[in-house]
């Protein structure tokens, strides 16, 4: 590295005299040593030419230093401004635009009277990285100076109201940052927080729910009390009342399993700044703890097994089996006190806990007596009162002794004719049945070993019934005659399945069926489980991307209205995937509670929160950004106060005063060219030398 002594000539061109040694800079250090000791011997030994001879030597070493003209052509840069504008949602509610607008004007107008100054204006939008991030304004910012020199960097200016949540990534500031905050000073704004919610909960045990109202800014004087709104899946909602500013802890029921969408909202009032936050969503997942289900077994046959074993494997299913081993009209002569170790708990069941079961199932039961009319009307009541029953029947079922002809018959799907087919059939799907969840797609959910491709093994018994307009018939045997049947009892469910031979799918026999996969079906359909509901409109969310999913028996469906979070409408065609289900694709345009309809059904859907982090915070406000600016020596000024004047401060003074914002000139510039002259040849030094020299010697020889 050599010295550099910088000579001026005007703003473009500049000159610098620029040492590069014609010897290796320790021999020239040498040399400037022994020229040192000879001029000090010289004025030791006290000789009249001393400082000649010093002149020499240093003429010598100027000549060895090889000292050069460097000049530079150059062309002035201009300085940088740069703008940050927030676009985010929490800066397009109330007049917020609008001056965002009018800062971005006057900003422009005033950039373009300074000299040599260069506006550079970067927008920031809702950020979707991550999903709800809210406002990245400091990634913007950093992105922003990286595509420009920071030597050029005169002034940053965020156009914001304050609300970002990226603060922690400030990148390193080269000039002074000023903020122009929007809002106003009475601005205000009433908040709905769900402080406390768990992602699942337990059907028929109450989950609690921490909510709170909140109000932001200049609030009015008010009564401490606001009005909350609950609404579930969108139906009618309940009104409550609730203080304001305090946590409130609001016990739930879910009302069915798989997922529960819970609305909660708050009326918006007269001068809030949005009423997006004023409503949350919750979306709990309703799981039963476990199942209760009721098998009536009327008497010993091989089928009986296969259903125990069904409702056995299911770890989540707790099984109450009743089994009449031994009808009361068999005389064998057995006493009385040798037939049963502990007698059945009919009354307790059938009349004190029947509502404690999810489902009953009678199994090719008879009336023999064990249950009287009175716990059969009582579990005609169950049902009504939405309990499921299942008959799996028998020959027994056409007989005198059919459960039909009970005061449970009133709620069963199939009449009796009395007439029991013994023959062989291959059950078959019908034509609403490849549309109902419950049999939709069975063909391909088994695949027989002995056919290529699906196919099941025979039955050999089918009692004949009529079913009643009500019912749905899925499945058929010989000559289209039903043979599983799906019928609504007020709030209940029933299903007939008018065979007791679908344990020869499960024994294999030529080749077996999906028994398995049926009744586990069947069972769900009957407990209520929401994805196996005939009729049902919902979405499947992916991102933004949102599957909307139409089941329906029907063989077309209409179009789908969604209102967005904003109140606006889009209206979707359903396309049909497969019978009875109808879907189509679409992109959501922002975060938020999305409700569906298509005139018959309703559905609701949450992509992310319903209050986004935007509008968690909506009072603009200084305070987070006030350290970095005030680090950088810049200032805070709000829009409401009218336009700012920019002006030129030197680097390190205060660069904001009132009304007025400063950018700090850089003087960048470019090389254009450089020039490399000699200061003078190496034969002039080395005269110069000589002259000294014989100066040198003259003037010692006179002496």
């Amino acid at each position: 590295m050599f010295p550099h002594f910088w000579i001026g000539w005007g703003n473009s061109m500049t000159g610098t005299i620029v040492i590069a040694p014609l010897i290796p800079l320790a021999a020239l250090i040498a040399a400037a040593l022994l020229v040192a000791i000879a001029v000090g011997m010289a004025i030791w030994r006290r000789l009249p030419g001393w400082w000649l001879r010093g002149l020499a030597g240093l003429a010598l070493l100027a000549a060895l230093a090889n000292p050069s003209l460097q000049q530079e052509d150059r062309d002035t840069l201009s300085d940088i401004v740069i703008a940050v504008v927030d676009e985010s949602a929490s800066q397009r509610i109330a007049d917020r635009p609008d001056q965002t607008a009018a800062a971005v004007a006057n900003l422009e107008a005033e950039v373009a009277r300074l000299d040599n100054t260069d506006l550079r204006i970067v927008t920031v939008g809702d950020s979707e990285i991550e999903g709800d991030s809210g406002t990245l304004l400091m990634t913007a910012l950093s992105e922003a100076l990286a595509e420009e020199p920071q030597g050029r960097i005169a002034g940053m200016v965020l156009i914001t109201d304050g609300r970002l949540h990226d603060l922690q990534r400030v990148p390193n500031l080269p000039a002074p940052m000023h903020t122009l905050l929007t809002g106003q000073d009475d601005d205000w704004d009433r908040r709905l927080v769900v402080a406390n919610a768990p992602a699942f909960a337990i059907l028929g045990e109450p989950v609690t729910l921490t909510l709170r109202v909140e109000d932001q800014g200049a609030a009015p004087e008010s009564i401490g009390f606001a009005a909350l709104n609950i609404a579930i899946d969108g139906d009618t909602p309940q009104d409550f009342t609730i203080p304001i500013g305090q946590d409130v802890e609001l016990p739930i029921t879910l009302p069915h399993g798989g997922m529960n969408v819970l609305q909660f909202e708050t009326p918006s009032l007269d001068g809030e700044l949005t009423d997006r936050n004023n409503a949350a969503v919750v979306q709990i997942n309703g799981v039963r703890d476990r199942l209760r289900v009721l098998l009536v077994s009327g008497e010993p046959h091989p089928g009986e097994r296969t259903w125990r074993n069904l409702l056995k494997s299911d770890a989540s299913v707790d099984l109450v089996h009743f089994t009449i081993l031994r009808p009361p009209s068999k005389q064998d002569g057995v006493p009385v006190n040798e037939l049963s170790l502990i007698a059945f708990p009919t009354r307790e069941l059938f009349l004190e806990k029947i509502d404690e079961f999810d489902l009953i199932i009678f199994d090719r039961y008879s009336r023999r007596g064990i249950l009287p009319n009175e716990y059969l009307d009582n579990i005609r009541q169950y049902v009504e009162a939405g309990g499921a029953v299942l008959v799996s029947s028998g020959p027994e079922y056409g007989s005198a002794e059919s459960l039909f002809r009970s005061p449970l018959g009133d709620v069963l799907p199939g009449v009796p004719t009395a007439r029991v087919y013994e023959e062989g059939f291959i059950p078959q799907i019908t034509d609403v049945g490849a549309r109902h969840p419950v049999t939709e797609g069975l063909e391909s959910a088994y695949v027989s070993p002995h056919a290529e491709g699906p196919g099941w093994g025979r039955w050999f018994r089918l009692v004949d019934v009529i079913t009643p307009e009500e019912a749905t018939t899925v499945m058929s045997g010989m000559e289209d005659r039903p043979l599983l049947t799906l019928q609504r009892i007020g709030e209940g469910r029933v299903s007939l399945i008018a065979s007791d031979q679908s344990w020869l799918w499960d024994r294999g026999y030529e080749g077996g069926g999906p028994q398995l996969e049926l009744l586990r079906r069947l069972a769900h359909w009957m407990m209520k489980e929401p994805e196996l509901e005939e009729e049902a409109l919902w979405a499947e969310p992916t991102g933004q991307t949102m599957r909307i999913i139409r089941r329906t028996l029907s063989e077309e469906t209409g179009d789908v209205t969604i209102t967005h979070p904003d109140g606006s409408e889009t209206v979707l065609t359903l396309e049909e995937v497969s019978p009875g289900r109808f879907e189509t694709l679409w992109e959501a345009p922002e975060v938020g509670l999305y409700r569906l309809s298509d005139g018959e059904m309703d559905a609701v859907i949450a992509l992310g929160p319903a209050a986004p982090r935007e509008f968690e915070q909506t009072i603009a406000s200084g305070e987070m950004l006030a350290p970095v600016v005030a680090g950088t020596g810049g200032g805070i000024l709000p829009v409401s106060a009218g336009d700012v004047d920019i002006r030129s401060v030197r680097a390190g003074r205060p660069a904001a005063g009132r009304g007025w914002i400063g950018v700090t000139p850089r003087g960048a510039y470019q090389t254009a060219d450089i020039t490399i002259t000699p200061l003078l040849p190496a034969w002039a030094f080395l005269l110069l030398a000589s002259l000294l020299i014989v100066g040198a010697w003259l003037r010692e020889g006179r002496r």
